[in-house]
């Protein structure tokens, strides 16, 4: 477990632009078993990926795109244990990555983006991926 001073300020990179955070396994089950409308949650990381490309891109997509998820969630791995481990279930067959970005649709996973689909790319690059995925799923 990370100390949760070290990561506060990356989780309010999300949090401060309207992520919820999903602490426990509850919080993702309650949130997805009956959610009608798009969620997406972000798993969150501490490695430079996240910091230079995943959370700022994430940012850039929310600023650019007219259609925007219903609901903007958060889970960090290396602390939110359980969490993570729900969302990962869910995202099935998708192995296990972080950062990684996973878009519901009541409920259902609809699109997923792994690390290897955030390394070595910009944050521009993965805000243009994410304008297209959300005026895809929803509008």
């Amino acid at each position: 477990m990370y100390p949760e001073d070290l990561i506060a300020p990356m989780r309010s990179e999300l949090t401060t632009v309207g992520f919820q955070e999903f602490r426990t396994a509850e919080d993702v089950e309650n949130h997805l078993k009956d959610h009608k409308g798009t969620t997406f949650i972000v798993i969150n990381s501490v490695c430079g990926c996240a910091a230079g490309a995943a959370r700022p891109g994430v940012r850039f997509a929310l600023d650019q795109s007219e259609a925007k998820p219903d609901t903007l969630a958060t889970v960090f791995a290396g602390n939110d244990r359980d969490a993570v481990a729900k969302v990962r279930e869910m995202h099935m067959p998708y192995p296990p990555s972080s950062p990684s970005m996973a878009l519901f649709k009541d409920g259902e996973l609809v699109h997923f983006i792994e690390r290897h689909h955030i390394e070595g790319r910009n944050a521009k690059m993965i805000g243009d991926h994410l304008v297209e995925v959300f005026q895809h799923f929803c509008k």
